[in-house]
C-alpha cells in the first residue's frame, strides 16, 4: 500500500518497526477516507467508489506519516525508540486530507489532459463525462476541508488550504504558458514547484509538527518535500515522454498533445541547432495542433531520438538526482533514526521509477 519494499525495510536496522508504524496509520487513512466519501446518493457513491482506484502509490500520506516519524523528539532522547505509538489520528486525519486534495487534482486534470488511463484504469471523464468529473474533483476539495476542520487547531487546514491555493496557481501558470514554445527553465521550475511539490512539502510539514517537532525541523522537511517534489514531477515528465502506457499506467503523451513543454523537451530546444530545432518546433507543432498524435510511433520516436541526441533525457534526469541530493542533505538536521533512514531512502528512488 505504501512505497516501502520488503526489502528496503530488511536492509535498515529497525526499518521493519517502520513499516509497521506506518502500515497502522495508513489503514487509518483508509478508514477515514471511506468514511468520509460515504454517501447515500448511488450516482455520488459511484464515483467516489471508482475514484479510490487513483490511490496508487499514497505517497503523500507516506510522508505524513514518515516524517512525523522522523522528526519525533522520542529519537533524540532514545535512538531505539519504538515508533508504534508516535503517529496519532491526527496525523491518519492529515494525510488523508491531503490525499484528497491530491486525487482531486487528478480528476482535473485528467479532464485537462483528455485522459483515458490513470491507475491502468478507465479516468472518471472516459466513464462518466467531463461535468461528472469536474463536480467529482471539487467534491473531493470540498469533503478534505470538512475533515480537515474536524481537528481541535485550524493550522492543519490553514496549510492545506494555502498549499491547494498554490498548487492551483502552478497549474493556472501551466495553462498560460500552454503552446509557449520558448518556456525556459526557470518558469518551468516555477510550475512544478506550485502544481506539485507545495503539497507534498505540506505533507512533510504538517507530519513533523502534528509529532510535536520543532519549527527547525518542520521548516527543514518542508525544504525535503518541495525538493522531492521537483524531482518526482521531473520523473513524471520524463515517463509521460519516455514511457509507455502498460508500465507507467497511465495515458502518456498528453504533456506534447496539449502544448506543454516540460524540462527534456526545453533543454533540447536550447541545446540543438537551428536546423534540427526548426525540425523539433515542426514536430511539436504537429502534436498540439492535433495535426499528429503521440500514439503514432515514428512521430513519436522521431521526436525522442531527437531528444536523446541533445543529451537532454540525461539532463533532466540529472537535474532530478541533484533535487534528490539537496533533499537527503536537507535530513541531516534531523536526529540519526531508522525512520530517518527510511525517508533518505524513499527520496532517492524517486529518480528511475518507471510509474
Amino acid at each position: 500500500m505504501f512505497p516501502i519494499p520488503t526489502d528496503l525495510a530488511d536492509s535498515i536496522p529497525g526499518a521493519s518497526g517502520v513499516a509497521d508504524a506506518l502500515a497502522s496509520m495508513l489503514q487509518r487513512v483508509d478508514e477515514v477516507f471511506r468514511r468520509e466519501l460515504t454517501s447515500d446518493l448511488p450516482p455520488v457513491r459511484d464515483l467516489t467508489s471508482h475514484v479510490e482506484s487513483y490511490r496508487g502509490k499514497m505517497l503523500r500520506p507516506t510522508l505524513v506519516g514518515l516524517c512525523g516519524l522522523a522528526a519525533h523528539p522520542a529519537w533524540e532522547r532514545n535512538p531505539k525508540a519504538d515508533p508504534a505509538a508516535m503517529l496519532t489520528d491526527a496525523h491518519a486525519v492529515v494525510a488523508a486530507t491531503v490525499e484528497m486534495v491530491h486525487m482531486a487534482t487528478l480528476v482535473h486534470d485528467d479532464v485537462l489532459d483528455e485522459a483515458d488511463v490513470r491507475r491502468r484504469g478507465r479516468t472518471v471523464n472516459r466513464l462518466y463525462g467531463n461535468e461528472p468529473a469536474v463536480i467529482l474533483g471539487d467534491y473531493l476539495i470540498a469533503s478534505a476541508y470538512h475533515l480537515c476542520a474536524s481537528l481541535p487547531s485550524p493550522g492543519p487546514a490553514r496549510a492545506i488550504g494555502r498549499a491547494a491555493m498554490i498548487t492551483a496557481a502552478g497549474e493556472l501558470l501551466q495553462l498560460h504558458h500552454r503552446g509557449n514554445l520558448s518556456l525556459d527553465e526557470p518558469t518551468y521550475d516555477e510550475i512544478i514547484r506550485g502544481k506539485t511539490a507545495e503539497l507534498i512539502a505540506t505533507a512533510c510539514e504538517l507530519g513533523a509538527s502534528l509529532s510535536g517537532a520543532g519549527r527547525g525541523a518542520g521548516a527543514a522537511l518542508a525544504d525535503f518535500g518541495h525538493a522531492v517534489g521537483s524531482a518526482f514531477q521531473i520523473q513524471d515528465d520524463l515517463l509521460d515522454l519516455t514511457g509507455r502506457e502498460a508500465v507507467v499506467g497511465k495515458s502518456v503523451g498528453k504533456d506534447l498533445e496539449k502544448g506543454k513543454l516540460t524540462l527534456p523537451v526545453i533543454h533540447h530546444l536550447r541545446a540543438c541547432g537551428p536546423t534540427r530545432r526548426g525540425a523539433s518546433l515542426a514536430l511539436i507543432g504537429s502534436f498540439a495542433e492535433g495535426r499528429s498524435s503521440t500514439g503514432d510511433p515514428d512521430m513519436s520516436r522521431a521526436l525522442l531520438d531527437a531528444v536523446r541526441e541533445t543529451g537532454s533525457i540525461e539532463y533532466a534526469t540529472a537535474r532530478a538526482r541533484a533535487h534528490v541530493e539537496q533533499a537527503v542533505r536537507g535530513l541531516e538536521t534531523l536526529p540519526v533514526s531508522p525512520a530517518r533512514s527510511v525517508l533518505e531512502a524513499m527520496a532517492r528512488a524517486v529518480v528511475g521509477r518507471d510509474h
